[in-house]
């Protein structure tokens, strides 16, 4: 008789354990060495193994179920399917019932290793009573499990995975396990960033997200996916999660959590208004920055339509060597560009931290990915694309810390005073950067200050 096993657990960790049974049943090994056990000493042959680790118990969500089935009602040929118990195959009545019924039209046995029943009407009242049982005990686990998460949530715990900027850590408290979210080191800069960026008012989401993906922030990942820079949609979501700012929000209920938050209140409320008002309005990205933006507004703008911006630049050049600001004026301007060197500087300290730490830990995937390949862990294909994200990581990390560098060489030479500034002037001048060859926004030659 040929027959096949179907092994399953609930949780991935369980799939990696040993021999052993734990609250959600026999490990997937313990239940392999039961299966193949019973079809040795039956003396049937055995033709294949469907295992499914870790997947939900909805049967519509086991791809080797699905599998399993499909080759029943289309190869027929197979004469028994053995489980280590029932429930292993179906938690619900609807499911037990539709898979038993096509197992009965292809003619094939539903064998159980560790509940003997027959193939008789009073075996199949049997198959049906267990069946029934473990409908009920997922039922009751999942109410369980609802009331923990609800219980845990209003205790100010997070009931999700980590979001982005945390990760889940676990701790033995009085004897228990418990698990809570702490900040990121390497996202959390990142995130907090993101907050301070946004509520200034100069950032659109596009830009953004397209400068945080030139630092290193990538999502968490998915199974079997590897990390990706946001896109801005899914920076708009993480602007707007009360999450940053210590709160956990469940079943539309906002709770205190007891986690560290990110973002000062009174800068989410800012960032969530500039939310609500852009995507009233829209958002337009400014396609021509320019130094003298927003300093020049048009007097008459009948005479002409556009000014080339050398023109411009030069008038206010020669309108700020005629200004001469008081000594008490002059003095406070030295602190504010002091003050903000300053914390330039230290926020490019915080990034360059982080970018190190994240050049050390791509190099040290890299030797962990060859110690794999000269192992046997891994195939050549692997390899190469494994190689290839790294690599692409580090060069990245290093362009960012490039980019630093520049920062502060143009820092340096933009706010530096001027070598020769006209006897008895107290004006410091910032230097303008390099500016276009002309301004394609409108402005008139009576353009004032």
């Amino acid at each position: 008789m040929r027959c096949v096993i179907y092994l399953r657990v609930s949780t991935r960790e369980q799939a990696e354990k040993g021999e052993g049974e734990g609250e959600e049943g026999f490990s997937i090994p313990a239940q392999r060495e039961a299966c193949t056990r019973h079809v040795r000493d039956a003396g049937w042959l055995f033709a294949d193994e469907n295992v499914d680790r870790g997947e939900s118990d909805r049967s519509a969500d086991r791809p080797a179920l699905k599998a399993m089935l499909t080759r029943i009602a289309e190869d027929r040929d197979v004469d028994a399917v053995v489980v280590h118990k029932i429930d292993r195959l179906a938690r619900n009545m609807e499911d037990h019932v539709a898979i038993r019924a096509l197992f009965r039209r292809r003619g094939a046995a539903l064998v159980s290793v560790t509940e003997n029943v027959e193939e008789t009407a009073s075996g199949r009242l049997v198959k049906g009573i267990h069946a029934l049982m473990a409908e009920f005990y997922s039922a009751n686990l999942a109410n369980k499990i609802k009331k923990g998460l609800n219980q845990k949530v209003r205790l100010g715990g997070f009931p999700h995975g980590a979001p982005l900027g945390y990760i889940n850590l676990r701790e033995v408290v009085g004897g228990r396990q418990v698990a809570r979210i702490v900040p990121d080191p390497e996202r959390a800069p990142l995130i907090t960033g993101a907050f301070e960026r946004y509520v200034t008012g100069e950032w659109t989401l596009q830009r953004l997200a397209g400068e945080l993906a030139h630092q290193g922030l990538t999502n968490q990942g998915v199974r079997g996916k590897p990390a990706v820079p946001i896109t801005w949609q899914g920076l708009a979501k993480i602007l707007a999660n009360p999450v940053y700012i210590g709160v956990v929000e469940w079943n539309g209920i906002q709770y205190p959590g007891t986690h560290e938050p990110l973002i000062d209140p009174e800068v989410f409320r800012r960032v969530q208004e500039l939310l609500a008002a852009r995507a009233a309005r829209g958002t337009r990205e400014r396609k021509h920055p320019h130094y003298l933006k927003g300093l020049l507004h048009c007097g008459v703008c009948s005479r002409e339509p556009y000014a080339a911006a050398d023109d411009l630049e030069a008038q206010v050049e020669d309108l700020y060597r005629r200004i001469q600001l008081p000594e008490s004026w002059a003095e406070r301007l030295r602190e504010e560009m002091a003050a903000e060197i300053t914390e330039r500087q230290q926020s490019d300290a915080a990034q360059r931290e982080l970018l190190s730490r994240q050049l050390a830990k791509a190099e040290g995937e890299r030797r962990k990915l060859l110690d794999a390949y000269y192992g046997g862990a891994i195939d050549v294909p692997t390899l190469k694309t494994e190689q290839a994200r790294i690599g692409s990581a580090i060069d990245a990390a290093k362009d960012r810390l490039a980019d630093l560098d520049a920062d502060v060489t143009e820092q340096r030479r933009s706010w530096s005073w001027p070598p020769h500034s006209p006897p008895g002037a107290t004006t410091p001048t910032a230097r303008p950067t390099t500016a276009p060859a002309s301004c394609s926004t409108p402005r008139c030659s009576n353009a004032s200050t």
